[in-house]
């Protein structure tokens, strides 16, 4: 497979720093320094990003509790819905900027970026806006000499931190539902994906967010992160990365029993019975491990395949590996963009060994292409077995393992098979056994002859390796809101 195009190239005329922003203000790093951010198709520096450190942190939380105390707190909260559906329409407005920036800072197809982050992102922002003034708690009628009623609380400062493979859209899922329950909050944006994040702060000061309330903190994780998961005065961390980073975050919130929600890995599996309809299966199936090449916590890396129909499912995946367009991310035709860096792709070319070496026959891809950015051939893997590294570990690339399995009992023991629980799919005409395998394979999400979709409305997440708690829907009001009782003597 060739690149289709030439990519855009970051030159040194293109690079501006990109500043924190805390209380309302773009503001450099307390020591002075940046960090490059690349195009992940060239390798060439798109811009300078401010370094913070636990100073910054320090700053950007005293400003969040200052507005969380202030005017936040204290606003009706249907302004705060209002504000926020400012924000929806200012989105609206710079759409096909903010979709180049995230194509470009994070070498996803723009064709994606405008058919899914952005789209998704909107929604989640006017979903929550919505919900800002309907958050509210119950009378229940304990007893005759008393009023007792329940309500719900804002938990506070919250430390957001932000995987790179979805900038925006994953952001949004932390930022909208917090500030719709009344809560401020600091952003860690992933080093590599910091744009995004910082033009929407723009944004929101724009709308009308008070200073404060939204504040960004670029940098490392194992600086910028840390200093927020310790943070004496931050309420609540929410997460979405690896597991390693996830168990690190645990023990880093214990100092103040921070309440904590992950998001973590997955290594889903997408079970195609010998029934199933195989062109819309491995049409998705292919989708469910290709789309933002590879790296999506929920991506379908495990297709498991019946005996009878294996060696087929094995050839359509084959062919549509063979058939994905790479190259710039910029062209809307492209379908295949580059892996977010040099680091990761080297673990994903190291997994190709891996499984190489295991005794998996890699039927297609698994090779560098080209030597500028960081593109890959997608690979498919076939003669996998369950207990292989390749069918167990988390790869977060362009690669996927076809297992075979003989009946129901045995894809079941497959798909559960694993650390991971926080997505599968289905396939088979058999309504009973779609449903029977929904009720018992480890999963947050079970997807039944599709793959791949998701709604703000419908809680997300895993358990296991996949982490706790759940976004989206009512779910993640819970996750940042305290409940209260109130019971009031009548007898007075």
């Amino acid at each position: 497979m060739s690149i289709a195009s030439d990519c855009p190239s970051g030159t040194a005329s293109d690079v501006r720093e990109k500043l924190l922003l805390i209380g309302g203000q773009r503001v450099a790093a307390v020591a002075g320094r940046v960090f490059k951010t690349l195009n992940p198709a060239t390798g060439e520096v798109i811009a300078m990003v401010a370094e913070g450190d636990a100073v910054d942190v320090d700053r950007a939380v005293a400003a969040a509790r200052r507005a969380f105390e202030g005017p936040w707190r204290t606003m009706r909260a249907a302004e705060r819905g209002q504000i926020l559906n400012r924000l929806v329409a200012l989105m609206k407005q710079h759409a096909d900027e903010i979709a180049a920036l995230e194509s470009l800072d994070a070498g996803k197809p723009i064709s994606a970026v405008l058919r899914q982050d952005i789209p998704a992102a909107l929604d989640t922002l006017a979903y929550y806006a919505g919900w800002a003034d309907k958050i509210h708690g119950d009378v229940v009628p304990v007893r005759d000499d008393a009023l007792t009623y329940t309500v719900r609380e804002p938990v506070g400062v919250v430390a957001a931190i932000v995987p790179w493979n979805f900038p925006l859209m994953i952001g949004m899922w932390k930022l909208a539902p917090a500030l719709a329950c009344g809560c401020t909050v600091v952003m860690k944006p992933a080093e590599l994906t910091s744009l995004s994040a910082l033009r929407l702060g723009d944004l929101a000061l724009e709308a009308g967010l008070p200073p404060g309330v939204f504040n960004i903190v670029t940098g490392p994780g194992s600086v910028v992160g840390d200093a927020l998961v310790k943070h004496p005065d931050v309420d609540k961390v929410t997460f979405t990365g690896s597991p390693g980073v996830g168990r690190g975050i645990l023990r880093g919130a214990a100092g103040n029993l921070k309440r904590v929600s992950l998001e973590l890995g997955g290594k889903s599996a997408n079970v195609i019975f010998d029934d199933a309809d195989l062109d819309a299966a491995t049409k998705a199936a292919a989708a469910g491990i290709f789309f933002n090449a590879g790296q999506v916590c929920s991506a379908g890396s495990r297709v498991l395949a019946q005996d009878k129909v294996y060696d087929e499912v094995v050839e359509r995946l084959t062919a549509r590996a063979r058939s994905l367009r790479m190259g710039d991310p910029a062209d809307r035709a492209t379908a295949l963009g580059p892996v977010i860096s040099e680091k990761q792709m080297n673990t994903i070319l190291n997994y190709v060994d891996v499984g190489r070496k295991e005794g998996a026959q890699l039927v297609t891809g698994g090779e560098r292409v080209g030597d500028r950015g960081y593109f890959l051939s997608p690979a498919v893997f076939a003669g996998v077995k369950h207990e292989m590294r390749i069918s167990q570990e988390e790869i977060f690339g362009p690669v996927v393992s076809v297992i075979r399995f003989k009946d129901e009992a045995d894809a079941l023991r497959i798909a559960n098979g694993t650390a991971y629980s926080l997505a599968a799919g289905v396939w088979s005409r058999d309504i009973g056994r779609v449903q029977r395998f929904a009720r018992r394979v480890k999963a947050g999400t079970v997807w039944i002859n599709t793959y791949g979709y998701t709604d703000v409305r419908l809680p997300w997440g895993g358990a296991g390796d996949s982490g706790f708690g759940r976004e989206h829907g009512t779910e993640a009001l819970a996750n940042f809101t305290e409940p209260k009782a109130v019971w009031m003597n009548l007898n007075v």
